[in-house]
């Protein structure tokens, strides 16, 4: 009886496992290749224009930017929600915009745009997020135009509940006064997710308009 009941278990969690970290990613690939092609389609018909006045009235949960990191390989290419929700953002295997005190935009005047995304299952979108090194590049791609940053520190692993390191001036960065920055986050040791892993870079150059800038070949 009491061997039943351990073979029992150990299939469930053999089923969760492979739920976790095969199906879970399936789905997420699933989903976000439909929003980015609504998203792809929106910068297609209504493109760059010098009179837009860049908004943050950004709904939870909507798409607005893609995130490319050439580092990660040719056409590597992310969507970009606005929120951190599991089940409406970062499940669906896209790399969701803090909205907490701190963060900002691309587009606006300064501040530390924030980011994150799953590094098991759910698309794992960030799985390599460890493999970078600074002096990388990191190009985001908006309605109003391109935004380059270059990486510049790691924090291998911050405690999760450390919210300082997506401040305006990110804690533990090595930055000391206002800027345009980017924090790049995710979960850390790989499948027990207890800690945070933490880029930051700063803002290199703009581009407005929608030819990319050089180092990027923007996805069709």
């Amino acid at each position: 009886m009491l061997g039943d009941l351990f073979l029992t278990l150990g299939v469930l969690l053999v089923l969760y496992v492979v739920y976790q970290l095969w199906w879970t990613n399936i789905v997420a690939a699933q989903q976000t290749a439909r929003n980015s092609a609504a998203l792809q389609h929106r910068l297609d018909t209504h493109p760059f224009s010098a009179a837009a006045v860049p908004s943050d009235a950004v709904p939870t949960g909507q798409s607005f930017a893609f995130v490319y990191i050439p580092a990660f390989g040719p056409g590597w290419r992310a969507l970009v929600m606005q929120g951190v929700d599991r089940t409406t953002v970062l499940n669906t295997g896209a790399v969701g915009h803090y909205t907490g005190p701190g963060t900002s935009f691309p587009w606006d005047a300064d501040g530390n745009f924030a980011i994150a995304g799953h590094r098991d299952g759910h698309g794992m979108i960030f799985r390599d997020l460890d493999q970078l090194k600074a002096g990388d590049k990191i190009y985001v791609q908006t309605q109003y135009g391109w935004y380059v940053y270059q990486l510049d520190r790691e924090a291998p692993s911050v405690p999760i509940a450390d919210i300082g390191v997506i401040a305006a001036i990110p804690q533990g960065s090595g930055y000391t006064t206002a800027g345009h920055y980017i924090t790049l986050t995710t979960c850390t040791p790989i499948y027990i997710d207890t800690s945070r892993l933490v880029w930051w870079g700063h803002l290199v150059e703009t581009t407005h308009g929608t030819q990319a800038p050089a180092g990027v070949t923007p996805v069709q």
